[in-house]
């Protein structure tokens, strides 16, 4: 996938547009991210137990296509493309050509 965690990225479509964040969370084959502070929904939960009841936010994941990546290097939102170089495959900046640097820690 081309969006990857930790990632900023820039909201395209729906209630939190044009709001940026760090991805928090891929799901890769749903084609989904979780974005943090963005796509908050409220729930209403009942108390059982030890935990206490009440109106709680909850993230809900945003479509890939709704979200784009703004480049580490020259801080404007732009398409990702790969290139290969000595067995390995990077993810470039379109508009810069420089390479994006994976955020996630292994």
């Amino acid at each position: 996938m081309k969006i990857q965690k930790g990632d900023k990225v820039k909201i395209l479509l729906g209630k939190d547009r044009g709001k940026e964040g760090k991805v928090e969370y891929v799901l890769g084959k749903e084609s989904k991210v979780f974005v943090g502070g963005i796509n908050l929904s409220k729930r209403h939960v009942r108390k059982h137990g030890n935990m206490e009841g009440g109106i709680i936010e909850i993230p809900k994941p945003l479509n890939v296509s709704n979200v784009a990546l703004i480049c580490p290097n020259c801080n404007k939102i732009t398409r990702i493309g790969f290139k290969t170089t000595a067995d390995t495959k990077v993810r470039i900046c379109r508009k810069c050509d420089k390479e994006i640097k994976s955020n996630a820690k292994a």
